[in-house]
C-alpha cells in the first residue's frame, strides 16, 4: 500500500488512471484507496472534482474493456486448460455462461460496484460474447457511480488523510497474510489432487 500512495503522490491522475486500468482488467490494486486518493487530490485544490471522476471512470472502463478482449480471445480455452488449477470446473464456467446470457448486462453493472467482484467481472461477458455496446454501456454506468462515491468519500476524508496512513499500514500486513495463506492452499490442493490420482 506505501509503494501505492508514493506513486499516487508523486504522479497525481495519472497514476490514478493507470491504477484503475490495472485494476479493471484483473490486478487486485484497490480502488478503495486509489479514488478516494482522488478525493484528496480535490480537496487539496490540487484536481477538479469531476475531472477526478472522469479520471477513474474511464481507467475502469478501459481495464475492463482489455479484460473484455482478454476473456473473448483467449478466456475460454484459458480456463478449460488451466481451470482446474484455480478450482474452477467446467460445469461452473458453463453454469456462468447460461447465467450471463440472461442476466449479462444486470451482472456487468452491479459487478462493477462490488469490492472485488468488480476486479474479475469483465472476463465472463468476453467469455460469453456480450455485446460489446451493451457491456461498455453498462461499465461505464457502473464505473462512474463508483467513481462519484469514493471520489467523494476521498474529499470528506481530506483533512484526516495522513492519519489513514496507519491503516494502510495494518492493510499491508494483510494483505501478505491473505497472499500466503492462498498460496499455501493452493500447493496443499494441488498435492491432495495428486495423490488422488494415484
Amino acid at each position: 500500500m506505501k509503494q501505492l500512495l508514493k506513486l499516487l503522490l508523486s504522479f497525481g491522475l495519472v497514476a490514478v488512471f493507470g491504477g484503475m486500468i490495472l485494476e479493471s482488467v484483473g490486478i487486485p490494486l484497490p480502488s478503495e484507496i486509489i479514488l478516494p486518493f482522488a478525493g484528496y487530490l480535490v480537496y487539496q485544490g490540487k484536481a477538479g472534482f469531476w475531472a477526478a471522476v472522469l479520471v477513474g471512470t474511464l481507467g475502469g472502463t478501459v481495464g475492463s474493456l482489455l479484460a473484455y478482449g482478454l476473456g473473448l480471445w483467449g478466456g475460454r480455452p484459458l480456463l478449460e486448460r488451466y481451470g482446474r488449477y484455480i478450482l474452477i470446473r467446467e460445469e461452473e464456467l458453463r453454469r456462468a455462461e447460461r447465467w450471463f446470457a440472461r442476466y449479462g448486462a444486470e451482472a456487468v453493472f452491479f459487478g462493477r460496484l462490488l469490492p472485488a467482484v468488480r476486479t474479475y467481472i469483465s472476463f465472463p461477458p468476453g467469455i460469453t460474447r456480450m455485446r460489446l455496446p451493451l457491456f461498455t454501456i453498462y461499465t461505464l454506468a457502473g464505473s462512474l457511480i463508483w467513481s462519484v462515491v469514493l471520489t467523494y468519500a476521498g474529499v470528506i476524508l481530506g483533512p484526516r488523510w495522513e492519519s489513514l496512513r496507519r491503516l494502510f499500514d495494518l492493510l499491508d500486513v494483510l494483505i501478505v497474510v491473505l497472499v500466503l495463506g492462498g498460496v499455501i492452499y493452493f500447493f496443499r490442493r494441488r498435492r491432495q489432487g495428486r495423490g488422488a490420482g494415484h
